[in-house]
């Protein structure tokens, strides 16, 4: 049984409060299990990590030091604090161990390529991502409809404010679209976000975060052909068996093209936010 280890800020969230049983009901149960935490400390409004640990059945780890030497592969959690991510993945990318860093991965683009060039430092395989990457709909349309073809144009729906939930919809959006976007502009209102991606070759791509509203997408392609998937109910379950097959092969599942484009894409996109309707130019991958 391999031994995965949680680092987070703190440890009372919706990831570290569902992963580990996720891990045990999936596929690869009999191979993995969630065994040592460690977090930073409580927030005021959240569970002590010695109580977290007694209701998940984990062992409670005494310093981030203690997770990285007795597990074999680490998760670093923090989902909501992406400037936490460096610090704490710090020690992990340095041992060689697969480490998979919670979404966003990084707050800035240069941040990201600071933690890919410490894994590659100390060849550790390294992995982020959103779970909607793993929906089986658009992994489908991926493999089946889109094979080959070029995407003009991709709207995504979902729910959430931009700065943390952007990069679901993002995910899906530099899935089907690929890399390379030149600029993008925030034309949202009070009620919910709209960002308009612009990739200087006739292509363009939206994203709208309305709150509460269900992941969906629309996408034109080829001479005259559309897709449309209105349903992504499957995407943790596979996205759990996705990060577990990493922690087996240590092959990421997400390019790591694709990753610094996301976050390029969210830190200008969280600037923007600030001049709505006029455009910004998207950090260069």
């Amino acid at each position: 049984m391999q031994k995965i280890g949680f680092i987070d800020y703190y440890i009372d969230e919706w990831h570290a409060n569902n992963y580990p049983r996720m891990i045990r009901e999936s596929s690869f149960k009999d191979r993995f299990d969630v065994a040592l935490a460690w977090d930073e400390g409580p927030q005021p409004d959240r569970k002590p990590l010695s109580d977290w640990c007694r209701e998940q059945s984990v062992r409670q780890a005494a310093t981030l030091e203690q997770v990285v030497a007795e597990c074999d592969c680490i998760v670093v959690l923090s989902p909501d604090n992406t400037e936490r991510h460096e610090a704490l993945a710090d020690l992990p990318l340095r041992s060689g161990k697969p480490v998979y860093v919670d979404k966003p991965f990084a707050p800035t683009l240069a941040a990201a390529r600071r933690l890919f060039k410490i894994a590659a430092e100390h060849k550790t395989p390294l992995m982020s991502c959103s779970a909607l990457r793993f929906g089986s709909a658009l992994d489908k349309a991926l493999r089946q409809d889109l094979a080959g073809r070029k995407a003009h144009f991709v709207a995504t729906r979902g729910g959430g404010a931009f700065p943390i939930y952007a990069i679901h919809q993002l995910e899906m959006l530099v899935m089907t679209m690929g890399t390379g976007a030149r600029r993008l502009k925030q034309c949202g209102g009070r009620h919910a976000d709209l960002m308009v991606i612009d990739y200087g070759d006739g292509r363009r791509g939206v994203i709208n975060l309305l709150s509460h509203h269900p992941f969906q997408l629309s996408a034109r392609y080829g001479d005259d052909k559309f897709l449309v998937i209105n349903e992504m109910d499957d995407f943790f379950t596979r996205f759990i068996d996705g990060m577990l097959t990493f922690f087996e092969t240590g092959q990421p599942l997400a390019p790591e093209a694709e990753t610094l484009e996301i976050v390029a894409l969210i830190e200008a996109g969280n600037r923007a936010l600030a001049i709505p309707d006029r455009w910004s130019k998207v950090p260069t991958v």
